[in-house]
């Protein structure tokens, strides 16, 4: 039997490194991830519950912010639980077992900041100095 599920989606909030009484690093957020309702149709979104543990949580709370796009490996879990009404309930997350970054840095930067330095996509043949001393004779 398996239980994997692969989301790509977009943080709804800034994580939030927290530490369980044994000393365990513990996040919580949720992801908004698009689907499509019927083809032609404008996407919707989803928003799944995720938890990371140990090092993942601490990856996460230093590199995610509100907005970023993440990759998202993981299993579901399910919570039993009483609300304070009396109410049995049952919660549905997925436990991260991989993250990683879907977007470049760029890509994920925050308005207003500095995009001044050159990149690939914006330099000029002025930007790159020539290396001297190359043999033309490749060994290839």
């Amino acid at each position: 039997m398996f239980n994997l599920v692969v989301l790509t989606g977009r943080l709804t909030a800034d994580p939030e490194l927290k530490t369980t009484p044994n000393g365990i690093s513990v996040t919580s957020f949720s992801i908004a991830v698009s689907r499509r309702y019927r083809s032609g149709e404008e996407t919707q979104a989803d928003f799944i519950n995720i938890v990371a543990w140990r090092q993942n949580a601490e990856f996460i709370t230093k590199y995610f912010k509100k907005g970023n796009m993440i990759g998202i490996e993981g299993s579901i879990q399910t919570r039993r639980y009483t609300d304070k009404n009396g109410n049995n309930r049952t919660a549905f997350e997925v436990v991260v077992n991989n993250a990683q970054f879907v977007e470049s840095k760029r890509d994920s930067a925050s308005a207003g900041a500095d995009d001044s330095a050159a990149s690939y996509s914006n330099a000029d043949a002025g930007d790159f100095t020539e290396i001297g001393g190359m043999d033309d004779d490749l060994p290839f």
